[in-house]
Protein backbone atom coordinates (compact mmCIF):
# COMPACT_ATOMS: atom_id res chain seq x y z
CA UNK A 1 0.00 0.00 0.00
CA UNK A 2 3.35 2.32 0.90
CA UNK A 3 4.54 1.65 -2.52
CA UNK A 4 1.30 2.17 -3.98
CA UNK A 5 0.95 5.57 -2.78
CA UNK A 6 4.18 6.51 -3.08
CA UNK A 7 4.07 5.92 -6.95
CA UNK A 8 0.87 7.85 -7.02
CA UNK A 9 2.75 10.88 -5.35
CA UNK A 10 5.72 10.86 -8.04
CA UNK A 11 2.91 10.57 -10.76
CA UNK A 12 1.27 13.61 -9.45
CA UNK A 13 4.59 15.78 -9.24
CA UNK A 14 5.95 14.14 -12.22
CA UNK A 15 9.12 12.20 -10.63
CA UNK A 16 9.77 8.45 -10.50
CA UNK A 17 10.69 6.46 -13.49
CA UNK A 18 7.54 6.62 -15.46
CA UNK A 19 8.73 10.72 -15.09
CA UNK A 20 11.71 9.57 -17.09
CA UNK A 21 10.65 7.93 -19.49
CA UNK A 22 7.46 10.31 -20.72
CA UNK A 23 10.17 12.43 -20.63
CA UNK A 24 12.26 10.26 -22.60
CA UNK A 25 9.70 10.95 -25.29
CA UNK A 26 8.25 13.80 -25.36
CA UNK A 27 10.88 16.05 -24.94
CA UNK A 28 12.43 15.71 -28.79
CA UNK A 29 8.39 15.95 -30.11
CA UNK A 30 8.22 19.26 -28.43
CA UNK A 31 11.70 20.46 -29.30
CA UNK A 32 10.77 19.15 -33.24
CA UNK A 33 7.26 20.95 -32.73
CA UNK A 34 8.77 24.21 -31.93
CA UNK A 35 11.59 24.12 -34.69
CA UNK A 36 8.67 23.48 -37.22
CA UNK A 37 6.68 26.07 -35.79
CA UNK A 38 9.72 28.62 -36.39
CA UNK A 39 9.76 27.50 -39.26
CA UNK A 40 6.36 27.56 -40.26
CA UNK A 41 6.17 31.08 -39.07
CA UNK A 42 8.96 32.17 -41.47
CA UNK A 43 7.33 30.45 -44.46
CA UNK A 44 3.78 31.98 -43.71
CA UNK A 45 5.93 35.32 -42.53
CA UNK A 46 7.12 35.03 -46.50
CA UNK A 47 3.57 34.41 -47.69
CA UNK A 48 1.03 36.21 -45.93
CA UNK A 49 0.75 39.56 -43.75
CA UNK A 50 0.21 39.16 -39.57
CA UNK A 51 -3.61 39.80 -39.51
CA UNK A 52 -4.29 37.10 -42.62
CA UNK A 53 -6.03 34.60 -41.57
CA UNK A 54 -4.18 31.68 -42.63
CA UNK A 55 -1.79 33.00 -39.66
CA UNK A 56 -4.11 32.70 -37.20
CA UNK A 57 -5.19 29.25 -38.32
CA UNK A 58 -1.30 27.96 -37.84
CA UNK A 59 -1.50 29.44 -34.42
CA UNK A 60 -4.07 27.27 -33.56
CA UNK A 61 -2.93 24.18 -34.90
CA UNK A 62 0.36 24.60 -33.61
CA UNK A 63 -1.15 25.23 -29.70
CA UNK A 64 -3.09 22.12 -30.41
CA UNK A 65 -0.49 20.23 -31.36
CA UNK A 66 1.92 21.49 -28.48
CA UNK A 67 -0.90 20.40 -25.62
CA UNK A 68 -1.08 16.86 -26.95
CA UNK A 69 2.40 16.02 -26.72
CA UNK A 70 1.99 18.01 -23.21
CA UNK A 71 -1.01 15.64 -22.61
CA UNK A 72 -2.44 18.81 -21.73
CA UNK A 73 -6.41 17.68 -21.77
CA UNK A 74 -9.10 20.57 -22.34
CA UNK A 75 -12.34 20.16 -20.57
CA UNK A 76 -14.93 23.49 -22.23
CA UNK A 77 -17.81 24.74 -20.82
CA UNK A 78 -19.20 27.72 -22.97
CA UNK A 79 -17.55 28.83 -26.48
CA UNK A 80 -15.77 31.80 -27.64
CA UNK A 81 -18.79 34.59 -28.99
CA UNK A 82 -17.13 35.17 -31.81
CA UNK A 83 -15.89 37.95 -33.82
CA UNK A 84 -13.14 40.47 -32.42
CA UNK A 85 -13.29 39.98 -28.64
CA UNK A 86 -11.23 41.31 -26.11
CA UNK A 87 -10.56 38.26 -23.75
CA UNK A 88 -10.02 38.61 -20.16
CA UNK A 89 -8.68 35.59 -17.50
CA UNK A 90 -7.29 34.17 -14.43
CA UNK A 91 -3.46 34.04 -15.27
CA UNK A 92 -1.76 30.53 -14.18
CA UNK A 93 0.75 29.24 -15.96
CA UNK A 94 2.33 30.40 -19.61
CA UNK A 95 0.14 27.40 -20.56
CA UNK A 96 -2.44 29.85 -20.56
CA UNK A 97 -1.92 31.23 -23.47
CA UNK A 98 -1.94 27.85 -26.14
CA UNK A 99 -5.03 26.56 -23.77
CA UNK A 100 -7.20 29.57 -25.02
CA UNK A 101 -5.25 30.55 -28.18
CA UNK A 102 -5.68 26.99 -29.15
CA UNK A 103 -9.78 27.15 -28.77
CA UNK A 104 -10.42 30.70 -30.80
CA UNK A 105 -7.54 32.74 -32.52
CA UNK A 106 -6.58 35.69 -30.62
CA UNK A 107 -3.44 38.20 -30.48
CA UNK A 108 -2.04 37.85 -26.34
CA UNK A 109 -0.50 40.46 -24.27
CA UNK A 110 2.20 39.33 -22.31
CA UNK A 111 5.15 40.06 -19.86
CA UNK A 112 8.05 41.73 -21.71
CA UNK A 113 10.40 38.89 -20.29
CA UNK A 114 8.66 36.11 -22.35
CA UNK A 115 10.16 38.27 -25.89
CA UNK A 116 13.64 37.14 -24.32
CA UNK A 117 13.12 33.53 -23.95
CA UNK A 118 15.17 31.41 -26.34
CA UNK A 119 13.67 30.57 -29.80
CA UNK A 120 9.46 30.66 -27.79
CA UNK A 121 10.15 34.69 -27.69
CA UNK A 122 10.95 34.76 -31.14
CA UNK A 123 8.07 32.56 -31.99
CA UNK A 124 5.70 34.85 -29.96
CA UNK A 125 7.23 38.31 -31.28
CA UNK A 126 6.19 37.13 -34.89
CA UNK A 127 2.77 35.78 -34.46
CA UNK A 128 1.51 39.11 -33.66
CA UNK A 129 1.84 38.94 -29.21
CA UNK A 130 1.96 42.33 -27.70
CA UNK A 131 4.64 42.80 -25.04
CA UNK A 132 4.23 45.17 -21.89
CA UNK A 133 6.98 45.62 -19.08
CA UNK A 134 5.58 46.08 -15.76
CA UNK A 135 5.73 49.49 -14.04
CA UNK A 136 7.21 51.02 -17.10
CA UNK A 137 4.26 53.50 -17.90
CA UNK A 138 3.38 51.26 -21.02
CA UNK A 139 -0.12 51.06 -19.91
CA UNK A 140 -1.78 53.62 -22.16
CA UNK A 141 0.50 52.96 -25.41
CA UNK A 142 -0.82 49.53 -25.19
CA UNK A 143 -4.51 50.13 -24.84
CA UNK A 144 -4.03 51.43 -28.08
CA UNK A 145 -2.54 48.90 -29.83
CA UNK A 146 -4.69 46.73 -28.16
CA UNK A 147 -7.77 49.17 -29.52
CA UNK A 148 -6.20 49.26 -32.99
CA UNK A 149 -6.07 45.13 -33.39
CA UNK A 150 -9.91 45.47 -32.16
CA UNK A 151 -11.15 47.92 -34.64
CA UNK A 152 -9.26 45.55 -37.22
CA UNK A 153 -11.04 42.49 -36.38
CA UNK A 154 -8.27 41.01 -34.40
CA UNK A 155 -9.46 39.56 -30.90
CA UNK A 156 -6.61 40.44 -27.94
CA UNK A 157 -6.11 37.96 -24.66
CA UNK A 158 -5.53 39.92 -21.44
CA UNK A 159 -4.33 38.92 -18.03
CA UNK A 160 -5.54 41.96 -15.70
CA UNK A 161 -4.27 40.35 -12.63
CA UNK A 162 -0.41 41.25 -13.72
CA UNK A 163 1.08 38.32 -12.78
CA UNK A 164 -0.13 34.58 -12.31
CA UNK A 165 -1.29 33.06 -8.84
CA UNK A 166 -1.22 29.04 -8.19
CA UNK A 167 -5.36 29.31 -9.14
CA UNK A 168 -6.60 29.35 -5.41
CA UNK A 169 -8.19 32.61 -6.16
CA UNK A 170 -8.31 35.83 -8.11
CA UNK A 171 -5.53 39.00 -7.48
CA UNK A 172 -7.05 42.59 -8.01
CA UNK A 173 -7.91 43.41 -11.38
CA UNK A 174 -6.09 46.34 -12.92
CA UNK A 175 -8.63 47.86 -14.92
CA UNK A 176 -6.82 50.16 -17.15
CA UNK A 177 -6.29 47.63 -20.15
CA UNK A 178 -10.13 47.47 -20.40
CA UNK A 179 -10.35 50.81 -21.50
CA UNK A 180 -9.97 48.97 -24.99
CA UNK A 181 -13.21 47.89 -24.50
CA UNK A 182 -14.94 50.35 -26.42
CA UNK A 183 -13.81 48.41 -29.62
CA UNK A 184 -15.43 45.35 -28.89
CA UNK A 185 -17.22 42.75 -26.53
CA UNK A 186 -15.58 41.41 -23.35
CA UNK A 187 -15.36 38.00 -22.38
CA UNK A 188 -14.31 37.00 -19.61
CA UNK A 189 -12.47 33.33 -19.14
CA UNK A 190 -11.92 31.11 -16.30
CA UNK A 191 -9.23 28.65 -15.94
CA UNK A 192 -8.45 25.93 -13.23
CA UNK A 193 -5.57 22.93 -13.36
CA UNK A 194 -5.84 20.08 -12.36
CA UNK A 195 -3.94 16.54 -12.17
CA UNK A 196 -4.77 13.52 -13.81
CA UNK A 197 -7.36 12.53 -11.59
CA UNK A 198 -9.12 15.22 -11.83
CA UNK A 199 -8.22 16.49 -8.64
CA UNK A 200 -7.45 21.05 -8.45
CA UNK A 201 -3.41 21.14 -8.34
CA UNK A 202 -1.72 24.38 -7.15
CA UNK A 203 1.95 22.98 -8.22
CA UNK A 204 0.85 22.86 -11.62
CA UNK A 205 0.95 27.18 -11.62
CA UNK A 206 4.22 29.16 -13.31
CA UNK A 207 4.68 31.62 -10.31
CA UNK A 208 7.30 33.25 -8.26
CA UNK A 209 10.54 32.84 -9.64
CA UNK A 210 10.04 29.64 -11.73
CA UNK A 211 11.55 29.24 -14.59
CA UNK A 212 10.30 28.67 -18.05
CA UNK A 213 12.64 25.04 -18.68
CA UNK A 214 12.10 23.81 -15.11
CA UNK A 215 8.86 24.14 -15.01
CA UNK A 216 8.15 22.60 -18.24
CA UNK A 217 10.97 19.92 -17.49
CA UNK A 218 8.33 19.04 -14.51
CA UNK A 219 5.20 18.97 -16.80
CA UNK A 220 6.85 16.67 -19.33
CA UNK A 221 6.95 14.26 -16.29
CA UNK A 222 3.27 14.61 -15.50
CA UNK A 223 1.18 11.84 -17.25
CA UNK A 224 -1.82 13.94 -17.93
CA UNK A 225 -2.83 17.94 -16.93
CA UNK A 226 -6.79 18.54 -16.90
CA UNK A 227 -7.41 22.30 -17.55
CA UNK A 228 -11.14 23.42 -16.85
CA UNK A 229 -11.78 26.26 -19.67
CA UNK A 230 -14.73 28.15 -19.02
CA UNK A 231 -16.09 31.21 -21.78
CA UNK A 232 -18.62 32.98 -19.66
CA UNK A 233 -21.41 35.37 -21.32
CA UNK A 234 -19.68 38.59 -23.26
CA UNK A 235 -20.21 41.54 -20.59
CA UNK A 236 -22.46 44.88 -21.41
CA UNK A 237 -20.43 47.44 -22.74
CA UNK A 238 -19.55 50.09 -20.21
CA UNK A 239 -17.38 53.22 -20.23
CA UNK A 240 -16.04 52.64 -16.73
CA UNK A 241 -13.38 50.45 -17.33
CA UNK A 242 -13.08 49.65 -13.25
CA UNK A 243 -16.47 48.83 -13.47
CA UNK A 244 -16.22 46.55 -16.33
CA UNK A 245 -13.01 45.08 -14.01
CA UNK A 246 -14.75 44.33 -11.31
CA UNK A 247 -17.61 42.75 -13.13
CA UNK A 248 -15.45 40.56 -14.46
CA UNK A 249 -13.41 40.03 -11.71
CA UNK A 250 -16.63 38.77 -9.69
CA UNK A 251 -17.63 36.41 -12.45
CA UNK A 252 -14.06 34.23 -13.06
CA UNK A 253 -13.22 34.17 -9.18
CA UNK A 254 -17.55 32.66 -9.14
CA UNK A 255 -16.22 30.06 -11.66
CA UNK A 256 -13.27 29.05 -9.35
Amino acid sequence: MERMETSAAADRHGTGLAAAWRRAWRLPLVILHILAGVLEALWLRARYPQAHPAMAMAKQRWYLRLLSLLGVRLRVTGAPAGGAMLLISNHVSWLDIPVIGALWPCDMLSKAEVAEWPVIGWLARNVGTLFIRRGSGEVSRKVEEIRERLAGGRSVLVFPEGTTTDGRAVRRFFPQLLAAADQAPVQPVALRYRDHNGDFDPTLAFIGNDEFHHHLWRLLGRPRVIVDLTFGAPLPADDDPKRLSERAREWISGQL
